[in-house]
């Protein structure tokens, strides 16, 4: 159950800085949680004061907002990115490991790194995010896709030492039968 301080606290954190504050606030430790231990002799002490923070921080740039900085530079980078280009990015990620699963890496190592079950699922996830994202994605980048996930499916048929059902391979729920 919701306290009505929690309901007004939620309420008001719409920006992202204030829901970053609002989870620090609601996850800091009480002090009965965090007892100030007895630092050696020759140690520093590891707790300060909001005034000893800020002089510390004078001083020295803070590794937490260095990381803070890169996240956002991160987020900014990503929201110039198309979501095309996301997803058929993301998509070019699944056939590449789904074509190493299959035994059709080019290092001499290929088959080694067959994993037919693993290719299964990789082949399969991608049927599904294919045939989802098609209608978003429009024909001239959804076409090459298919073409790829037909050629994984096909090699799985081909590399699987028990052939599949037609209709019953990787993905096929998706695609329907492929030959």
């Amino acid at each position: 159950m919701q306290t009505g301080t929690s309901r007004h606290l939620r309420r008001h954190t719409s920006s992202k800085r204030d829901r970053l504050v609002y989870a620090k606030l609601t996850s800091m430790d009480t002090p009965d949680d965090n007892q100030q231990q007895v630092p050696d002799a020759g140690a520093a002490s590891s707790r300060r004061s909001f005034t000893e923070e800020r002089e510390h921080a004078a001083g020295a740039p803070d590794p937490v907002d260095d990381v803070e900085q890169g996240v956002r530079q991160q987020m900014r980078d990503i929201s110039e990115v198309a979501a095309v280009e996301v997803i058929v990015t993301s998509a070019v990620h699944l056939m590449s490991a789904a074509a190493v699963k299959c035994g059709l890496a080019q290092e001499d190592d290929a088959e080694q790194l067959k994993d037919l079950d693993e290719a299964r699922k990789l082949i399969t996830a991608l049927a599904g995010f294919v045939t989802a994202a098609a209608p978003e994605i429009g024909s001239q980048h959804a076409g090459p896709l298919r073409d790829g996930l037909r050629s994984l499916q096909l090699a799985f048929r081909e590399a699987s030492i028990i052939p599949d059902p037609p209709g019953q391979g990787p993905g096929e729920k998706y695609t329907g039968p492929v030959n």
